[in-house]
Protein backbone atom coordinates (compact mmCIF):
# COMPACT_ATOMS: atom_id res chain seq x y z
CA UNK A 1 0.00 0.00 0.00
CA UNK A 2 1.09 3.56 -0.69
CA UNK A 3 0.05 6.96 0.63
CA UNK A 4 -1.84 9.30 -1.71
CA UNK A 5 -2.69 12.99 -1.50
CA UNK A 6 -6.23 13.69 -2.68
CA UNK A 7 -8.48 16.63 -3.42
CA UNK A 8 -12.22 16.26 -3.92
CA UNK A 9 -15.41 18.27 -4.18
CA UNK A 10 -18.27 17.64 -1.73
CA UNK A 11 -21.98 17.59 -2.46
CA UNK A 12 -22.27 21.24 -1.45
CA UNK A 13 -19.43 22.23 -3.78
CA UNK A 14 -16.79 22.67 -1.08
CA UNK A 15 -13.21 21.54 -1.74
CA UNK A 16 -11.72 18.98 0.64
CA UNK A 17 -8.16 17.70 0.88
CA UNK A 18 -6.44 14.89 2.70
CA UNK A 19 -4.22 11.82 2.55
CA UNK A 20 -5.16 8.16 2.26
CA UNK A 21 -3.36 4.83 2.17
CA UNK A 22 -4.43 2.57 -0.67
CA UNK A 23 -3.13 0.14 -3.30
CA UNK A 24 -3.71 2.46 -6.27
CA UNK A 25 -5.12 5.81 -7.37
CA UNK A 26 -8.26 4.01 -8.53
CA UNK A 27 -8.80 2.59 -5.03
CA UNK A 28 -8.56 6.11 -3.58
CA UNK A 29 -11.05 7.44 -6.14
CA UNK A 30 -13.49 4.62 -5.43
CA UNK A 31 -13.25 5.17 -1.68
CA UNK A 32 -13.84 8.91 -2.08
CA UNK A 33 -16.89 8.30 -4.29
CA UNK A 34 -18.23 5.91 -1.64
CA UNK A 35 -18.02 8.87 0.76
CA UNK A 36 -20.07 10.92 -1.74
CA UNK A 37 -17.05 12.99 -2.75
CA UNK A 38 -16.07 13.75 -6.35
CA UNK A 39 -12.26 13.34 -6.67
CA UNK A 40 -10.55 16.10 -8.66
CA UNK A 41 -6.89 15.20 -7.98
CA UNK A 42 -5.20 12.06 -6.63
CA UNK A 43 -1.42 11.85 -6.48
CA UNK A 44 0.99 9.41 -4.88
CA UNK A 45 2.82 11.03 -1.97
CA UNK A 46 6.61 11.03 -2.21
CA UNK A 47 9.14 11.63 0.55
CA UNK A 48 9.85 15.25 1.28
CA UNK A 49 11.39 16.79 4.36
CA UNK A 50 8.59 19.34 4.22
CA UNK A 51 6.12 16.52 4.75
CA UNK A 52 7.56 15.74 8.18
CA UNK A 53 5.26 17.75 10.43
CA UNK A 54 4.61 17.73 14.12
CA UNK A 55 0.89 17.68 14.74
CA UNK A 56 -0.55 19.75 17.55
CA UNK A 57 -4.11 18.40 17.26
CA UNK A 58 -7.30 20.21 16.44
CA UNK A 59 -7.31 22.54 19.45
CA UNK A 60 -10.51 20.86 20.70
CA UNK A 61 -10.14 18.48 23.65
CA UNK A 62 -12.29 15.35 24.21
CA UNK A 63 -13.74 17.14 27.25
CA UNK A 64 -14.92 20.00 25.01
CA UNK A 65 -16.43 17.46 22.63
CA UNK A 66 -18.25 15.46 25.31
CA UNK A 67 -19.66 18.64 26.88
CA UNK A 68 -20.94 19.80 23.49
CA UNK A 69 -22.46 16.40 22.66
CA UNK A 70 -24.33 16.07 25.95
CA UNK A 71 -25.70 19.63 25.82
CA UNK A 72 -26.65 19.22 22.16
CA UNK A 73 -28.41 15.89 22.86
CA UNK A 74 -30.40 17.46 25.71
CA UNK A 75 -31.51 20.36 23.50
CA UNK A 76 -32.51 18.06 20.62
CA UNK A 77 -34.45 15.84 23.04
CA UNK A 78 -36.26 18.96 24.33
CA UNK A 79 -37.45 19.68 20.79
CA UNK A 80 -35.30 22.71 19.94
CA UNK A 81 -34.54 23.21 16.22
CA UNK A 82 -31.06 22.11 15.08
CA UNK A 83 -29.93 25.57 13.99
CA UNK A 84 -31.07 27.13 17.26
CA UNK A 85 -29.12 24.49 19.24
CA UNK A 86 -25.97 25.27 17.26
CA UNK A 87 -26.54 29.01 17.71
CA UNK A 88 -26.83 28.70 21.51
CA UNK A 89 -23.89 26.33 21.91
CA UNK A 90 -21.57 28.29 19.61
CA UNK A 91 -22.27 31.55 21.48
CA UNK A 92 -21.48 30.05 24.89
CA UNK A 93 -18.46 27.97 23.78
CA UNK A 94 -15.28 29.36 25.47
CA UNK A 95 -12.88 27.53 23.12
CA UNK A 96 -12.45 29.97 20.20
CA UNK A 97 -11.38 27.25 17.73
CA UNK A 98 -14.40 25.11 18.57
CA UNK A 99 -16.65 28.17 18.53
CA UNK A 100 -15.54 29.06 15.00
CA UNK A 101 -16.16 25.47 13.84
CA UNK A 102 -19.66 25.43 15.37
CA UNK A 103 -20.54 28.73 13.72
CA UNK A 104 -19.36 27.37 10.36
CA UNK A 105 -21.44 24.19 10.90
CA UNK A 106 -24.50 26.30 11.74
CA UNK A 107 -24.00 28.41 8.61
CA UNK A 108 -23.61 25.29 6.45
CA UNK A 109 -26.80 23.74 7.86
CA UNK A 110 -28.69 26.98 7.21
CA UNK A 111 -27.64 26.72 3.56
CA UNK A 112 -29.42 23.39 3.24
CA UNK A 113 -26.73 20.82 4.08
CA UNK A 114 -27.38 17.99 6.51
CA UNK A 115 -25.80 18.13 9.97
CA UNK A 116 -23.48 15.22 9.15
CA UNK A 117 -22.29 16.90 5.92
CA UNK A 118 -21.60 20.08 7.87
CA UNK A 119 -19.54 18.11 10.38
CA UNK A 120 -17.46 16.60 7.55
CA UNK A 121 -16.07 20.08 6.87
CA UNK A 122 -14.06 19.77 10.10
CA UNK A 123 -12.36 16.34 9.99
CA UNK A 124 -9.78 17.25 12.64
CA UNK A 125 -12.55 17.75 15.19
CA UNK A 126 -15.19 15.27 14.00
CA UNK A 127 -13.71 12.03 12.67
CA UNK A 128 -15.37 9.48 10.36
CA UNK A 129 -16.85 7.57 13.29
CA UNK A 130 -18.48 10.70 14.71
CA UNK A 131 -19.88 11.79 11.35
CA UNK A 132 -21.24 8.36 10.42
CA UNK A 133 -22.95 7.95 13.79
CA UNK A 134 -24.59 11.36 13.41
CA UNK A 135 -25.66 10.43 9.88
CA UNK A 136 -27.21 7.20 11.19
CA UNK A 137 -29.01 9.21 13.88
CA UNK A 138 -30.36 11.65 11.28
CA UNK A 139 -31.64 8.84 9.06
CA UNK A 140 -33.21 6.92 11.95
CA UNK A 141 -34.64 9.99 13.67
CA UNK A 142 -32.81 9.18 16.92
CA UNK A 143 -30.12 11.85 16.86
CA UNK A 144 -30.38 12.57 20.61
CA UNK A 145 -29.94 8.86 21.47
CA UNK A 146 -26.98 8.53 19.11
CA UNK A 147 -25.32 11.62 20.58
CA UNK A 148 -25.68 10.30 24.13
CA UNK A 149 -24.20 6.97 23.03
CA UNK A 150 -21.38 8.83 21.29
CA UNK A 151 -20.59 10.80 24.45
CA UNK A 152 -20.31 7.56 26.44
CA UNK A 153 -18.03 6.10 23.76
CA UNK A 154 -15.69 9.11 23.79
CA UNK A 155 -15.54 9.09 27.60
CA UNK A 156 -14.56 5.41 27.62
CA UNK A 157 -12.00 5.99 24.87
CA UNK A 158 -10.46 8.86 26.82
CA UNK A 159 -10.34 6.71 29.96
CA UNK A 160 -8.50 3.97 28.06
CA UNK A 161 -6.02 6.50 26.69
CA UNK A 162 -5.40 7.93 30.16
CA UNK A 163 -4.62 4.46 31.49
CA UNK A 164 -1.98 3.93 28.83
CA UNK A 165 -0.48 7.41 29.18
CA UNK A 166 -0.44 7.08 32.96
CA UNK A 167 1.49 3.82 32.68
CA UNK A 168 4.04 5.40 30.34
CA UNK A 169 4.53 8.58 32.38
CA UNK A 170 6.82 7.07 35.05
CA UNK A 171 9.10 5.07 32.71
CA UNK A 172 9.38 8.07 30.38
CA UNK A 173 10.33 10.37 33.26
CA UNK A 174 12.96 7.91 34.53
CA UNK A 175 14.49 7.49 31.05
CA UNK A 176 14.65 11.29 30.55
CA UNK A 177 16.29 11.72 33.97
CA UNK A 178 18.78 8.95 33.13
CA UNK A 179 19.73 10.67 29.87
CA UNK A 180 20.22 14.00 31.67
CA UNK A 181 22.29 12.37 34.45
CA UNK A 182 24.53 10.54 31.95
CA UNK A 183 25.03 13.75 29.97
CA UNK A 184 26.03 15.71 33.08
CA UNK A 185 28.36 12.95 34.32
CA UNK A 186 30.09 12.50 30.97
CA UNK A 187 30.37 16.20 30.15
CA UNK A 188 31.21 17.82 33.51
CA UNK A 189 31.75 15.43 36.42
CA UNK A 190 34.18 12.89 34.93
CA UNK A 191 36.41 15.53 33.22
CA UNK A 192 36.64 17.35 36.60
CA UNK A 193 37.80 14.15 38.31
CA UNK A 194 40.28 13.51 35.50
CA UNK A 195 41.82 16.96 36.02
CA UNK A 196 42.07 16.30 39.75
CA UNK A 197 43.84 12.97 39.16
CA UNK A 198 46.30 14.69 36.80
CA UNK A 199 47.13 17.29 39.48
CA UNK A 200 47.95 14.54 41.98
CA UNK A 201 50.15 12.81 39.41
CA UNK A 202 48.11 9.61 39.63
CA UNK A 203 46.84 9.61 36.06
CA UNK A 204 49.08 6.75 34.93
CA UNK A 205 48.29 4.55 37.96
CA UNK A 206 44.50 4.67 37.65
CA UNK A 207 42.45 1.44 37.94
CA UNK A 208 41.21 -0.15 34.71
CA UNK A 209 37.56 0.71 35.42
CA UNK A 210 38.44 4.38 35.93
CA UNK A 211 40.46 4.51 32.71
CA UNK A 212 37.58 2.94 30.79
CA UNK A 213 35.01 5.45 32.15
CA UNK A 214 37.35 8.40 31.42
CA UNK A 215 37.92 7.12 27.87
CA UNK A 216 34.15 6.88 27.33
CA UNK A 217 33.74 10.42 28.67
CA UNK A 218 36.46 11.76 26.35
CA UNK A 219 34.85 10.05 23.38
CA UNK A 220 31.45 11.39 24.33
CA UNK A 221 32.69 14.99 24.70
CA UNK A 222 34.92 14.81 21.63
CA UNK A 223 32.23 13.41 19.36
CA UNK A 224 29.28 15.26 20.91
CA UNK A 225 28.50 17.27 17.71
CA UNK A 226 28.53 14.05 15.69
CA UNK A 227 26.39 12.30 18.30
CA UNK A 228 23.83 15.13 18.11
CA UNK A 229 23.85 15.04 14.29
CA UNK A 230 23.55 11.28 14.41
CA UNK A 231 20.57 11.55 16.75
CA UNK A 232 18.86 14.03 14.42
CA UNK A 233 19.63 11.77 11.46
CA UNK A 234 18.21 8.78 13.31
CA UNK A 235 14.98 10.68 14.07
CA UNK A 236 14.62 11.78 10.42
CA UNK A 237 15.42 8.27 9.19
CA UNK A 238 12.98 6.68 11.63
CA UNK A 239 10.29 9.19 10.58
CA UNK A 240 10.84 8.40 6.89
CA UNK A 241 10.84 4.65 7.61
CA UNK A 242 7.62 4.91 9.60
CA UNK A 243 5.93 7.05 6.96
CA UNK A 244 6.65 4.35 4.39
CA UNK A 245 3.71 1.88 4.38
CA UNK A 246 6.02 -1.15 4.51
CA UNK A 247 8.04 0.35 7.34
CA UNK A 248 4.92 1.23 9.33
CA UNK A 249 3.56 -2.30 8.86
CA UNK A 250 6.86 -3.81 10.03
CA UNK A 251 6.91 -1.59 13.14
CA UNK A 252 3.30 -2.38 14.02
CA UNK A 253 3.80 -6.12 13.48
CA UNK A 254 6.93 -6.08 15.66
CA UNK A 255 5.14 -4.17 18.42
CA UNK A 256 2.40 -6.79 18.60
CA UNK A 257 5.01 -9.56 18.89
CA UNK A 258 7.05 -7.94 21.65
CA UNK A 259 7.10 -9.89 24.93
CA UNK A 260 4.77 -8.49 27.62
CA UNK A 261 4.22 -5.16 25.78
CA UNK A 262 2.75 -6.93 22.75
CA UNK A 263 0.12 -8.58 24.93
CA UNK A 264 -0.88 -5.20 26.39
CA UNK A 265 -1.09 -3.65 22.92
CA UNK A 266 -3.26 -6.51 21.71
CA UNK A 267 -5.68 -6.01 24.60
CA UNK A 268 -5.85 -2.28 23.87
CA UNK A 269 -6.58 -3.07 20.20
CA UNK A 270 -9.35 -5.52 21.16
CA UNK A 271 -10.95 -3.02 23.55
CA UNK A 272 -10.85 -0.26 20.92
CA UNK A 273 -12.14 -2.52 18.10
CA UNK A 274 -15.05 -3.99 20.05
CA UNK A 275 -16.11 -0.69 21.65
CA UNK A 276 -16.07 1.17 18.33
CA UNK A 277 -17.80 -1.57 16.32
CA UNK A 278 -20.37 -2.17 19.06
CA UNK A 279 -21.23 1.53 19.20
CA UNK A 280 -21.57 1.76 15.41
CA UNK A 281 -23.75 -1.34 15.08
CA UNK A 282 -25.97 -0.32 18.00
CA UNK A 283 -26.49 3.03 16.26
CA UNK A 284 -27.71 1.41 13.05
CA UNK A 285 -24.60 1.81 10.89
CA UNK A 286 -24.38 -1.05 8.32
CA UNK A 287 -21.75 -3.64 9.23
CA UNK A 288 -19.62 -3.09 6.10
CA UNK A 289 -19.51 0.67 6.68
CA UNK A 290 -18.84 0.08 10.37
CA UNK A 291 -15.90 -2.24 9.66
CA UNK A 292 -14.45 0.31 7.22
CA UNK A 293 -14.56 2.98 9.94
CA UNK A 294 -13.20 0.64 12.62
CA UNK A 295 -10.30 -0.37 10.37
CA UNK A 296 -9.32 3.27 9.83
CA UNK A 297 -9.38 3.99 13.57
CA UNK A 298 -7.57 0.77 14.58
CA UNK A 299 -4.24 2.55 15.05
CA UNK A 300 -2.30 -0.48 13.77
CA UNK A 301 -1.70 -1.34 10.11
CA UNK A 302 -1.71 -5.11 10.75
CA UNK A 303 -5.10 -4.93 12.48
CA UNK A 304 -6.42 -2.54 9.82
CA UNK A 305 -5.50 -4.94 7.00
CA UNK A 306 -7.00 -7.84 8.93
CA UNK A 307 -10.29 -6.00 9.43
CA UNK A 308 -10.43 -4.99 5.77
CA UNK A 309 -9.92 -8.66 4.86
CA UNK A 310 -12.76 -9.60 7.21
CA UNK A 311 -14.92 -6.90 5.62
CA UNK A 312 -14.24 -8.31 2.15
CA UNK A 313 -15.21 -11.82 3.31
CA UNK A 314 -18.40 -10.53 4.95
CA UNK A 315 -19.32 -8.74 1.72
CA UNK A 316 -19.12 -12.17 0.03
CA UNK A 317 -21.73 -13.54 2.42
CA UNK A 318 -19.54 -14.93 5.21
CA UNK A 319 -20.18 -14.33 8.89
CA UNK A 320 -17.82 -12.18 10.96
CA UNK A 321 -16.35 -14.80 13.27
CA UNK A 322 -14.71 -16.97 10.58
CA UNK A 323 -12.59 -14.24 8.92
CA UNK A 324 -11.67 -12.84 12.36
CA UNK A 325 -10.36 -16.30 13.25
CA UNK A 326 -8.41 -16.48 9.96
CA UNK A 327 -6.49 -13.23 10.46
CA UNK A 328 -5.23 -14.45 13.88
CA UNK A 329 -5.04 -10.95 15.34
CA UNK A 330 -7.65 -11.27 18.06
CA UNK A 331 -7.74 -13.87 20.87
CA UNK A 332 -9.86 -16.98 20.40
CA UNK A 333 -12.23 -15.93 23.18
CA UNK A 334 -13.11 -12.74 21.30
CA UNK A 335 -13.84 -14.69 18.10
CA UNK A 336 -16.05 -17.17 19.99
CA UNK A 337 -18.02 -14.39 21.68
CA UNK A 338 -18.49 -12.64 18.33
CA UNK A 339 -19.82 -15.93 16.91
CA UNK A 340 -22.27 -16.21 19.82
CA UNK A 341 -23.36 -12.60 19.29
CA UNK A 342 -24.05 -13.29 15.62
CA UNK A 343 -26.02 -16.46 16.38
CA UNK A 344 -28.19 -14.74 19.00
CA UNK A 345 -28.69 -11.57 16.96
CA UNK A 346 -27.17 -9.41 19.68
CA UNK A 347 -23.74 -8.72 18.20
CA UNK A 348 -23.64 -5.08 19.30
CA UNK A 349 -24.44 -6.03 22.92
CA UNK A 350 -21.83 -8.79 22.89
CA UNK A 351 -19.18 -6.47 21.46
CA UNK A 352 -19.79 -3.92 24.21
CA UNK A 353 -19.50 -6.67 26.83
CA UNK A 354 -16.19 -7.75 25.32
CA UNK A 355 -15.06 -4.11 25.39
CA UNK A 356 -15.98 -3.79 29.07
CA UNK A 357 -14.01 -6.95 29.88
CA UNK A 358 -10.92 -5.97 27.92
CA UNK A 359 -10.89 -2.42 29.26
CA UNK A 360 -10.62 -3.97 32.72
CA UNK A 361 -7.93 -6.31 31.38
CA UNK A 362 -6.00 -3.34 30.00
CA UNK A 363 -6.17 -1.66 33.41
CA UNK A 364 -4.74 -4.77 35.11
CA UNK A 365 -2.12 -5.38 32.39
CA UNK A 366 -0.95 -1.76 32.41
CA UNK A 367 -0.61 -1.79 36.21
CA UNK A 368 1.38 -5.04 36.03
CA UNK A 369 3.62 -3.61 33.29
CA UNK A 370 4.28 -0.49 35.35
CA UNK A 371 5.12 -2.60 38.41
CA UNK A 372 7.55 -4.63 36.31
CA UNK A 373 9.23 -1.64 34.67
CA UNK A 374 9.75 0.38 37.86
CA UNK A 375 12.35 -1.90 39.51
CA UNK A 376 14.08 -2.62 36.17
CA UNK A 377 14.50 1.09 35.43
CA UNK A 378 15.67 1.83 38.97
CA UNK A 379 18.28 -0.94 38.72
CA UNK A 380 19.50 0.49 35.37
CA UNK A 381 19.75 4.03 36.77
CA UNK A 382 21.47 2.79 39.93
CA UNK A 383 23.92 0.66 37.95
CA UNK A 384 24.94 3.53 35.63
CA UNK A 385 25.40 6.02 38.44
CA UNK A 386 27.05 3.39 40.68
CA UNK A 387 29.64 2.40 38.08
CA UNK A 388 30.61 6.02 37.49
CA UNK A 389 30.87 6.79 41.23
CA UNK A 390 32.91 3.67 42.01
CA UNK A 391 35.26 4.31 39.10
CA UNK A 392 35.89 7.88 40.25
CA UNK A 393 36.32 7.10 43.96
CA UNK A 394 38.63 4.08 43.58
CA UNK A 395 41.68 6.28 42.80
CA UNK A 396 40.75 8.58 45.71
CA UNK A 397 40.76 5.67 48.14
CA UNK A 398 44.09 4.53 46.68
CA UNK A 399 45.59 8.01 47.11
CA UNK A 400 44.31 8.17 50.69
CA UNK A 401 45.94 4.80 51.44
CA UNK A 402 49.27 5.96 50.01
CA UNK A 403 49.18 9.13 52.13
CA UNK A 404 48.58 7.09 55.32
CA UNK A 405 51.40 4.73 54.40
CA UNK A 406 53.79 7.63 53.97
Amino acid sequence: MAEFVWEARGRTGDIRKGTMEADSELAVQNRLRAQQLNPTRVKKKGFDLKNIKIGFGSGVTPTDLVKFIRQFATMIDAGLPLVQCLEILSNQEPNKIFQAALKDIKSTVEQGATFSDALRRHPKIFDDLFVNLVQAGEVGGILDTILTRLAVYIEKRVKLGRQVRGALAYPTAVIVILIVVVFVLMTFVIPAFEGMFAEFGAKDALPGLTKMVIAISKGFVGYLPLIILGGIGAVVGATYFYRNPRGKKLVHKTMLRLPIIGNVLQKIAVARFTRTLGTLLASGVPILDALDIVAKTAGNVVIEEGLMYARARISEGKNMADPLAEIKVFPGMVVQMVAVGEQTGALDTMLNKIADFYEEEVDVAVSALTSLLEPILMVVVGAVVGVVLVSMYLPIFSLAGNIKAD
